[in-house]
């Protein structure tokens, strides 16, 4: 292995092993002495990372947001029913949600930058869905629906748990919003026999 494959896999190891501490733990609490401490490596490596604390955190969350755009888009390519696509791909973001602490949520909604991303990958999930659905309508797996509608409505449930309106409205945490969420569009696209 090169010397420059082994600074990439570690590189992604830390960045790997810092977004399961901040989705575990939330961030704003800590420090960068307690993130290299916890990682267990330099405050060095860290800002080789990122310039600084709220650097290092935004790019975790990209980092984090890049992963899961990747495996949910497994999910949907694996699915070989047109219909299907849309459950399969809600399903999976609420499994790369469901690691992620009450904190998380709170810290990202908290801070700017990192809520700054969260929201445009909403922005591009809910462009997905509505792509999905149109996909699965023009198939004619779906009732004949407005599709700019459905997507409007679906963005607003998805902006409305990233910014965690629907945690304090119905006690549920944002995989088990995008669970029930996926329920009620699933049940109101599938078209009647």
């Amino acid at each position: 292995m090169t010397v420059v494959r082994r600074g990439t896999v570690r590189r992604e190891e830390l960045f790997d092993a810092l977004v399961a501490l901040l989705l575990a733990e939330g961030f704003a609490h800590l420090t960068l002495d307690d993130l290299a401490a916890r990682l267990h490596c330099s405050k060095r490596t860290l800002y080789a990372l990122a310039g600084s604390k709220e650097q290092l955190v935004r790019a975790a969350v990209v980092h984090f947001f890049r992963g899961a755009t990747e495996r949910v888009e497994a999910a949907v390519t694996a699915c070989p029913d047109v219909a299907e696509r849309v459950g399969a791909y809600l399903r999976a973001v609420a499994a790369e949600l469901a690691p992620a602490s009450a904190r998380f949520f709170d810290d990202v909604a908290a801070f700017p930058p990192a809520a700054e991303v969260y929201e445009r990958n909403t922005r591009a999930a809910a462009a997905r869905v509505q792509q999905l659905v149109a996909d699965g309508v023009a198939a004619g797996a779906f009732r004949d629906v407005h599709t700019g509608f459905v997507a409007d409505v679906v963005t607003a449930t998805m902006v409305r748990i990233q910014q965690r309106q629907v945690a304090v409205a119905t006690g549920l945490d944002d995989a088990a919003a995008y669970a029930r969420l996926t329920e009620l569009l699933l049940h109101g696209l599938t078209a009647r026999g």
